[in-house]
């Protein structure tokens, strides 16, 4: 099991993130905290998550509710890349007839 960090530690790592900030962020659900003994604790992924929404909102002056959409579409985008992997591994076992007609077809739609 990975490590877990307390609300006072994930703010000192992360650089700029403030306790507001960090609220915002887990109210608009950018971060789900687990609950540990009774407090809430952020894992390893929260923690790389604040970084990257932190340094949004710094680097594009976005405000946290911009930042939090912006990670959205990141989400999304991974979501759609497991996806596509997927298909792409299932149509890799289909026979090969099959894979060139799908080749065709795409290659009529571009």
């Amino acid at each position: 099991m990975g490590r877990f960090y307390s609300r006072t530690e994930i703010v000192a790592r992360v650089e700029g993130l403030t306790v507001a900030h960090l609220e915002t962020y887990v109210a608009a659900n950018c971060v789900v905290p687990c609950n540990r003994d009774g407090a809430p604790a952020f894992t390893e992924a929260d923690l790389a998550r604040l970084q990257l929404l932190t340094e949004l909102a710094s680097d594009f002056e976005l405000d946290e509710d911009a930042a939090a959409m912006v990670l959205g579409l990141v989400d999304q985008i991974h979501g759609l890349r497991r996806e596509l992997r997927a298909l792409g591994e299932a149509l890799a076992e289909e026979p090969e007839e099959t894979r060139a007609r799908i080749r065709s077809r795409l290659g009529a739609t571009g």
